[in-house]
């Protein structure tokens, strides 16, 4: 699996903050805010509602899509847009496994290296 995916660009993003509660930015607008994150040595990743954009879905976005965090305005830049996080793997948090994370890690790996 590609480290890239699963870890932020600038370890300062995450350290000793809390981003659930961001609106996440893609590069074509507003997607939804974080409902969870994740720091593990594993892998960091947001889960993002989208509310009624996708309705009732839930979006996984690894850590490596993230370019910018304005702590501030609390928002969560990435670099992806709105129609390649509506064709994301569906998450499940009850479902959440080696499977879905290598589904995920195979959907988002071409976009880590933006």
């Amino acid at each position: 699996m590609s480290d890239t995916v699963w870890s932020y660009r600038d370890t300062s993003w995450s350290q000793d903050s809390d981003l659930i509660g961001y609106d996440v930015e893609a590069s074509d607008g507003s997607i939804g805010k974080i409902d969870e994150a994740s720091n593990d040595a594993a892998g960091q990743w947001l889960v993002v509602d989208t509310g009624f954009w996708i309705f009732g879905k839930k979006r996984l976005i690894p850590a490596g899509a993230v370019t910018g965090v304005d702590h501030d305005g609390k928002n969560v830049i990435v670099n992806l847009t709105k129609d390649e996080i509506k064709s994301a793997p569906d998450y499940d948090k009850d479902d959440w496994n080696d499977d879905s994370r290598g589904r995920h890690t195979d959907y988002y790996t071409p976009y880590s290296s933006r």
